[in-house]
């Protein structure tokens, strides 16, 4: 049985009494930085509004990050039997990757219809979170050894032998670390397509975050930005079961 590591734990603790002590003891405005009692009041007086709220943005990224496994891992297989296609549209891909989703949401959001936010949310955040999958399966079929390949061939092996013996084994570990960058890339593109949606209608964290702001209300802030990184660090630790579960 694992042993938990309480150092970050320890550490974690001492940095929120060093936050709360240092804020009191300067007596720092609660509307610039409020201090770790002041969030946790307001996670418990507000979370039965942040709770749901999470649960939304949750739903939205988990969505997101399945369509993103099954496309890149779809767009990989497709480059990887037909590499004339890999050298025609793989540049194009890395250029949208690199555009910024800020600079291309407005155009998704018009496109999908303003009465659609969610619709323009999934996108963007699939736009966000498909190039890992699809660079790192990618590179786990390329990696499939020479040697093998030509055994497989030399006794008969039907496509779908080789892929499910040969090249999936081979490209999983590849595959699961793309998968496990590509999850915080899915909550990211969520949380950055709904605050440029700019509207309340997806009813996600993001949009609580909006009007926290506007209100002042920084421990609110502060309560959704917990959730958000909790919802982070649960995504990772799911996804490294299951890599550690694989490997087994």
């Amino acid at each position: 049985m694992n042993r938990i590591d309480i150092a970050p734990i320890l550490a974690g603790l001492a940095m929120l009494a060093l936050w709360e002590g240092l804020t009191r003891f300067f007596q720092v405005p609660t509307v610039i930085l409020p201090p770790p009692s002041a969030i946790g009041a307001a996670l418990v007086e507000r979370g039965p509004l942040l709770l749901p709220a999470a649960g939304v943005t949750m739903g939205l990224a988990l969505t997101a990050l399945a369509i993103s496994i099954g496309l890149g891992t779809l767009i990989a297989l497709i480059f990887a039997r037909v590499p004339l296609l890999e050298r025609s549209l793989g540049p194009y891909a890395l250029v949208l990757q690199a555009t910024p989703i800020v600079a291309i949401a407005p155009l998704v959001i018009i496109w999908t219809g303003i009465e659609n936010p969610r619709r323009a949310i999934l996108i963007l955040a699939v736009i966000v979170a498909v190039f890992p999958v699809l660079t790192s399966a990618l590179a786990g079929l390329k990696a499939v050894d020479p040697g093998l390949d030509r055994l497989f061939r030399l006794h008969k092996a039907s496509s779908t032998q080789r892929f499910l013996r040969l090249e999936l084994p081979t490209a999983a570990p590849f595959l699961l670390a793309g998968i496990k960058t590509a999850a915080g890339l899915s909550l990211v593109g969520v949380v950055v397509a709904e605050f440029v949606a700019g509207t309340g209608a997806t009813g996600g964290l993001s949009w609580r975050l909006v009007e926290a702001g506007n209100r002042l209300e920084t421990a609110t802030m502060f309560a959704a930005l917990f959730l958000l990184a909790l919802m982070g660090l649960a995504l990772n630790a799911v996804l490294a079961l299951i890599e550690k579960r694989i490997r087994a």
